[in-house]
Parts: C-alpha cells; sequence; structure tokens
C-alpha cells in the first residue's frame, strides 16, 4: 500500500496528467499557473522520462550554449539552448547549462536528467510516483484513469506517456528473432562483430555512428535512398556527426555500406544470422551474413487502451490523432503532451519530437485547456496599428517558438471591431489557416530552398492569404523591403 503522505491519492480531480517526463512537468507547470487543479501520476520512482534511458549513447541531437551572443535565461536565448524547459517567471527557470561540463555542446543523458530534476524540485512540481496507469474508462463525467493504486476520475486527462515503445513492421519472416536498438546492448557486445542495420533513418545512422569505434562493419539498408537534407535538418534537432557513417560509405573505406534494398527475410543462423536482400532502385538479390543485426524501424506510444474507448489512430496505431492543439481527434477531454504531440500534423508535416519543439505546445496546451475546458478569458494585449508591421517583423525575426517550430507554431494578431490589433500570443498555424475564426494575421518562418523565410497569412472572413517575405543573409527580416510590401498587404484589412 502507498505511503499516505504522498500527494495526489486516487479520487477526482479536474484534471489527471499521466507522466513525469518533460511533457508532463512542463504541462503541470503551467496548468499551476492558471490555477487549474490537477494530479500528476507516474508509474516511474523520479522524474526526467526517456532521459533516465535515452539516448543510447549518452550524448542528446540538441545542443544548449551556455555562452551565447545574448543573455542566459531570455526568450530569445532559447534559439541556443533546445534542452532547458520553459517558465514564465525567470525565478522558476533552470537552464541545462549550469550542469554541463563544457566537453561538448550537446549535454549529456546525466547532464540532462539533473536538470529536469533541478526544474522540479526547484517549482515544487508533484508527482505522484510508483502510480501505474492500467486502464481507461469513459463516463458522462469524463474519464477515469485506471492504476495501479485506485480510480483518478477527472473532466480532461493528459497524457505525457513519451513515444519509446519498440515498433517492427510485421511483414518481414525472422524479424522477431533480431533486437529494437532500444534494446540493444552495451556498445562494447558489438565489438569485431559484422553488424546489419535495419533501417536508414535517423535512429539507423544513430546506432551507426555510436557503434564506428566497435564494429567491423557494418551494413545499413532500407528501400528508400537517403536524404542528406532530412538527415541534418532533422525535427529532432541531429547533429552533424551523425553523417559520419556516410562520408565513410563514400570513402570507400569498405567498414559502412549504405544499400537501398528491402528486407526479405532474416534467417538466423548458429552463430548471427543471414539477411536475404531485394535491390529497390535496381533489380538484384543478394544474401549477407552477419555476426548480430538491430532494427532501427521507429517506435511507437503505449496507448495502451486509448483505441478502446474511441481514440483514433494513425501509421499503424504507433500515434494518436490529434487537433491543433493536441486534442484526440475522436474523443474530446483527452490530451497529449510531450514527444507524443508529433502526432498533431500542422501545415507542412508534424511538429517536433524534442524538447526544444514540444515544450512550447505544452504552454499553449495549458492555456487552451484553461479556456476551452474551465472558461478562463484569455489575455490579449492592443497592438498600436502603427507598430503592426514591425511587431511582426521582430517576432519573424527573433521568435524561438517560429524558428524551433517552422511552419508549426505562429504568432497571432487578431483584428477585433471593438478592441482593434490585439496580441494573442503564440498558436499553432495549422489552426488559424484551416478552422474558421475571427479575422487576423499570423507570422510564421519557412525555409525556400534552404533558405529562412518569413511568411505570413492573413485571414478576412473565410479567405486566407499567403505573403512570403524575403529573406536576408544575416536573418534580419525587418527589412525595408519586408516593411513596405507587408505594409501595402495590411493596409486594406487592418483599416
Amino acid at each position: 500500500m502507498a505511503p499516505v503522505d504522498r500527494p495526489f491519492p486516487p479520487g477526482d480531480y479536474p484534471v489527471v496528467v499521466v507522466g513525469s517526463g518533460p511533457g508532463g512537468l512542463q504541462t503541470s507547470y503551467f496548468l499551476r499557473r492558471h490555477g487549474i487543479e490537477h494530479a500528476v501520476i507516474s508509474k516511474d520512482e523520479e522524474p526526467g522520462g526517456m532521459f533516465r534511458q535515452f539516448p543510447l549513447f549518452d550524448r542528446l541531437v540538441s545542443w544548449t550554449k551556455p555562452y551565447a551572443p545574448v543573455k542566459e535565461g531570455t526568450r530569445e536565448y532559447e534559439w541556443f539552448d533546445w534542452n532547458s524547459l520553459l517558465a514564465d517567471d525567470p525565478a522558476d527557470w533552470v537552464g541545462v547549462g549550469q550542469f554541463m561540463d563544457g566537453t561538448s555542446e550537446f549535454p549529456s543523458r546525466e547532464e540532462m536528467h539533473k536538470a529536469i530534476t533541478t526544474y522540479a524540485e526547484k517549482n515544487k512540481i508533484q508527482v505522484r510516483y510508483g502510480c501505474t496507469w492500467e486502464g481507461t474508462e469513459r463516463n458522462e463525467n469524463g474519464f477515469v484513469i485506471k492504476t495501479s493504486e485506485g480510480d483518478y476520475s477527472c473532466r480532461v486527462a493528459v497524457f505525457g506517456v513519451g513515444v519509446a515503445e519498440p515498433w517492427k513492421p510485421p511483414n518481414i519472416p525472422g524479424i522477431e528473432d533480431i533486437p529494437h536498438y532500444i534494446e540493444m546492448g552495451p556498445p562494447k557486445t558489438y565489438a569485431g562483430k559484422s553488424l546489419y542495420i535495419l533501417g536508414k533513418a535517423t535512429s539507423a545512422f544513430e546506432v551507426a555512428d555510436g557503434l564506428l569505434p566497435w564494429a567491423k562493419s557494418m551494413v545499413l539498408s532500407s528501400p528508400s535512398e537517403v536524404k542528406l537534407s532530412v538527415v541534418e535538418r532533422s525535427l529532432a534537432g541531429l547533429r552533424a556527426r551523425y553523417t559520419q557513417p556516410l562520408e565513410d560509405y563514400a570513402i570507400g573505406g569498405r567498414t559502412v555500406t549504405i544499400l537501398d534494398a528491402s528486407t526479405e527475410r532474416i534467417e538466423k543462423m548458429h552463430e548471427g544470422f543471414r539477411v536475404s536482400l531485394r535491390g529497390s532502385m535496381a533489380n538484384w538479390e543478394l544474401s549477407l551474413d552477419f555476426d548480430a543485426a538491430v532494427a532501427t524501424t521507429g517506435v511507437s506510444a503505449p496507448l495502451q487502451d486509448l483505441p478502446d474507448i474511441g481514440v483514433a489512430t494513425f501509421s499503424g496505431g504507433r500515434l494518436p490523432g490529434q487537433t491543433p492543439y493536441w486534442e484526440s481527434a475522436s474523443v474530446p477531454g483527452i490530451y497529449f503532451t510531450g514527444s507524443i504531440t508529433q502526432g498533431a500534423v500542422g501545415m507542412r508535416g508534424p511538429g517536433g519530437a524534442a524538447v526544444h519543439a514540444f515544450r512550447y505546445c505544452t504552454r499553449i496546451l495549458a492555456s487552451h485547456i484553461a479556456q476551452r475546458q474551465f472558461g478562463q478569458t484569455p489575455k490579449r494585449t492592443p497592438v498600436k496599428g502603427s507598430d503592426l508591421v514591425d511587431f511582426l517583423l521582430d517576432e519573424a525575426t527573433r521568435g524561438p517558438e517560429l524558428w524551433n517550430q517552422k511552419m508549426y507554431l505562429a504568432r497571432v494578431v487578431g483584428f477585433d471591431k471593438k478592441q482593434g490589433l490585439v496580441d494573442e500570443g503564440i498558436h499553432p498555424l495549422a489552426h488559424f489557416v484551416d478552422y474558421d475564426r475571427p479575422d487576423g494575421v499570423a507570422v510564421a518562418v519557412t525555409s525556400v530552398e534552404g533558405v529562412p523565410s518569413p511568411v505570413f497569412y492573413v485571414r478576412s472572413g473565410s479567405r486566407v492569404d499567403e505573403v512570403i517575405g524575403e529573406s536576408d543573409l544575416m536573418l534580419d527580416f525587418a527589412t525595408p523591403e519586408n516593411k513596405r510590401h507587408l505594409t501595402s498587404v495590411l493596409k486594406d484589412v487592418t483599416g
């Protein structure tokens, strides 16, 4: 039986948050800022979520620069710090940089875990640890979250359970005999071995890079060719050193081979594996023997019985379908936070699964829940008509939310007939463009042939016009050309 002094015993709560990773902790912080009573439960024994186990090879793929061109802890500093959690009050902020030893701008797993733990402690974020979510029911009042310690009734449920369950395609004979990369042993267990890596996406290159000092040879294979631009500009903030296996292949060192081929069959041999391959770009067949093999075929969210109560999923059930505000597309009142928010597809794809991306979603999510579910009135700041163009261009130039979530998040200014121009804050761009809402203008950041540029969406009634601004070599979008262009575009609608 759980000790009686632990927080949030089973019972009735307006909101229940499941998970104590960065997403769950951030959501709790911002819900409290809105005065929303809630309980946080977690099967883990401490905060940190996936950072108690991942990344596999210790270093994160996202950077934190303690000595940046701007003051640490400011909004603009978030450009240079992709790992620290957010705080509305500067006194609440905990920077990952203060835990880093200076040997790399990419924090270690231990450094990241220390920062998250300190954030939770400093902000007194209470969690009922060791309380495992076991099932979910719907009723006329909302939901019942069944746990190892009893039932939690709530009007709103927020799941921050991560996306870290191994997933393998079901149509490859023998794939069940090789480990998923999440289940790999220590790197030294691959010392001197030939290795087959099934896959050529981000996780495949992470594994290949981590095992370069150990494995004597590696073959990476998947039907699609490697898209280097995707590898280097991954939403996860992939660091450039993950291209090292590609460089080894290109110079013909014969330690790394990259094939465009489908895996037809994997046979477990007395020692190792035999892999049968079929070329996808050319017609050939090949069988190769390896000492070891690993599947880098993706991960899924542990949704448990949520699909049974109506939560729609996609990608083979790996992710829940979500509205732009991370609510279940089929079950109102169920929301998602943390890396699982990548299931909400934006204007040009999903949002990021890394902290530097979803940390902004948690702030918006808490505000949205406070407004939609509990009737709070949003805070909206007036914007002078004479300041509008400068305001939008400054946001496009300096707003970390817009840069870290390109074409996904936007700064919105509403056109209110009574109040005039009002700053509505940061919102999902897809909601502004695709859903019926009052008139206004949204600014985001896009890339045109790899070059960042500001982009503006002007809504007037049911019509939405897209206006792509000019880029700048120094990424300062407040140029005379952009000011003239945007002034002309907004002249009619702002009146």
